[in-house]
């Protein structure tokens, strides 16, 4: 084999190994990437009744693996839709709201799925007087495979709430 004939081998070894670690990226290196790793075992269909209606919830792992989106449709209500992205340290929830308004919420230091991944408010967009509606934080819980508890915060008129959701993942 000529020298030549061994740089190009050499070479396409190389150019095979680095396209097949680009497409499999290795071992989550941060704790939000690991966090967002476990929000990805949320892909599929959820269902909760929340004051009598039923509310569908639907995972699914969107922007080549990058973004997590959750769109969430009461019977007989329009769908909001929350995207859940890494940045650096952390990890974003920014939720699109029937009230028009989009609540961007991140987590402190990342933390574990079955513990629950709560994510407190860091600004809100779309908001036409200081007292509209907005969520405020989400608490995110799997308390199993096929269930789910979420707690939403909010602030309406200078009052805060919560709401509770309770899902049972769809077969």
């Amino acid at each position: 084999m000529t020298i030549l004939a061994k740089c190009l081998s050499i070479m396409t070894v190389l150019a095979v190994t680095i396209l097949g670690d680009a497409q499999n990226p290795s071992v989550p290196k941060t704790k939000s990437a690991t966090t967002f790793t476990q929000m990805k075992s949320l892909v599929g269909e959820w269902e909760a009744v929340q004051d009598g209606v039923r509310v569908k919830e639907t995972y699914t792992v969107t922007a080549n693996g990058s973004a997590l989106m959750a769109e969430t449709r009461p019977d007989n209500e329009p769908a909001m839709i929350t995207m859940f992205t890494v940045d650096g340290d952390h990890v974003i929830a920014t939720h699109y709201c029937v009230a028009g308004n989009q609540p961007q919420m991140v987590t402190g230091v990342s933390e574990d799925l079955q513990r629950g991944i709560t994510f407190t408010l860091v600004r809100v967009t779309g908001m036409k007087t200081p007292d509209d509606w907005h969520n405020t934080g989400i608490t995110i819980t799997l308390d199993d495979p096929n269930h789910m508890t979420q707690r939403w915060t909010y602030l309406y008129k200078g009052k805060m709430g919560t709401t509770m959701f309770h899902y049972t993942r769809k077969k």
